[in-house]
């Protein structure tokens, strides 16, 4: 089944609660990140995958 798309960011936290659950869930530094590209996450799958690219070596 195909993710639903949003048109951005706040759409996507505003509707999906798991989505905002893991975005609540990373560091702020990762938040700020992909708050500046907000376009460009537009389902939860997009945003999983850009917080654990900015996440990676972190522990």
């Amino acid at each position: 089944m195909e993710p639903k798309k949003y048109s951005g960011l706040q759409k996507l936290l505003e509707q999906e609660e798991k989505a905002r659950q893991y975005f609540d869930s990373l560091p702020d530094y990762v938040q700020e990140q992909i708050s500046e590209r907000p376009q460009g996450v537009n389902s939860y799958e997009s945003l999983r995958h850009y917080g654990e690219n900015l996440t990676r070596g972190d522990d």
